[in-house]
């Protein structure tokens, strides 16, 4: 999961060169193979723990990249917006998905949270944002494709972390849609508005890392010390290749090609996932889920086509 809270931005150049390039492959390859990373740091480091200490050190380094660029100290109100959507999006989200992680293979993992652009589109209704014919289907799709997911052995042998994993797309979902449109009516309405640029991000990173830090005492959550080798450098890949440079990346996608170029991670990092969970990860899929994964896929790509602005 990760950036579909970012607000729109507007496309200043063609696609096209080696930047844009790196960018795809970073949002494709390295976000595709954050779950791998999950996977393998939870063996030193118990979820909560592990998500909550990455996000403080990478929301750390980005606020103080921004302030050191210039970027002026969240106010108070954009603090408390960070709060929000770092609670949905980065406890809710990237927690829960850690938690799943723990019962349920990496490569059934990104498979099924491929849905969360449907999800998205669902939960934009009560703002008066309605799916078109081609955006019906591919939500229709995705959500079949889920259901075929959730039905497959790697699933079934994991009811609570197949529970947990739809808590996770869920959160994310509500944070991403708060983040776009403010608070819903039966609310009270009103913006969430971050502090601008990287100082926004770090400070919903920081947010959500000291919530999931809180969490995991409240969990009783103990790491293994010192850490397994191959899941510290899991742990370092996730906070720099994960959260600093695939987000770096994506916000250029975002500023120098079109929305859907830049959001085709979505239906990549599936098939991406599935590949590194079955190759390294010695994850097993079967053919019944890899179509099932096929099928959400192609529910999110008919969502990505011609998106609306």
């Amino acid at each position: 999961m990760s950036s579909s809270a970012l607000p729109s931005v507007h496309p200043t150049a063609a696609p096209g060169g080696p930047l844009i390039a790196a960018c795809l492959a970073a949002t494709w390859l390295i976000w595709g193979s954050t779950y791998l990373a999950i996977k393998w740091a939870l063996v030193s480091f118990p979820p909560f723990f592990q998500m909550g200490t990455r996000f403080l050190a990478a929301g750390g380094l980005l606020l103080a990249w921004a302030l050191w660029r210039g970027a002026r100290w969240p106010t108070r109100a954009e603090w408390v917006s960070a709060t929000v959507l770092g609670a949905l999006m980065l406890g809710g989200g990237y927690g829960a998905t850690a938690v799943a992680q723990t019962t349920v293979s990496s490569g059934l993992v990104v498979a099924f949270i491929a849905v969360v652009p449907a999800l998205v589109a669902l939960a934009e209704w009560p703002y008066g944002v309605r799916p078109t014919g081609r955006e019906a289907l591919g939500i229709a799709l995705g959500l079949v494709g889920v259901v075929m997911l959730s039905m497959g052995a790697g699933f079934s042998a994991s009811v609570s972390g197949l529970l947990v994993l739809m808590l996770a797309c869920v959160t994310w979902s509500i944070g991403s849609v708060w983040a776009r449109h403010g608070l819903p009516q039966a609310l009270g309405g009103g913006s969430l508005a971050l502090a601008p640029g990287a100082a926004g991000y770090g400070s919903q990173m920081l947010a959500g890392g000291v919530l999931l830090t809180l969490a995991a005492l409240a969990a009783g959550e103990q790491p293994q010390w010192p850490p397994e080798g191959r899941a510290l450098g899991a742990w370092a890949y996730l906070v720099v290749a994960g959260s600093l440079i695939g987000f770096s990346a994506y916000m250029v996608l975002l500023q120098r090609t079109s929305t859907a170029l830049a959001s085709s991670y979505t239906f990549v990092n599936p098939v991406i996932g599935l590949v590194l969970g079955v190759t390294l990860g010695g994850e097993v899929v079967t053919s019944g889920e890899w179509l099932a994964a096929g099928v959400v896929c192609a529910g999110v790509v008919l969502l990505l086509i011609n998106p609306r602005s």
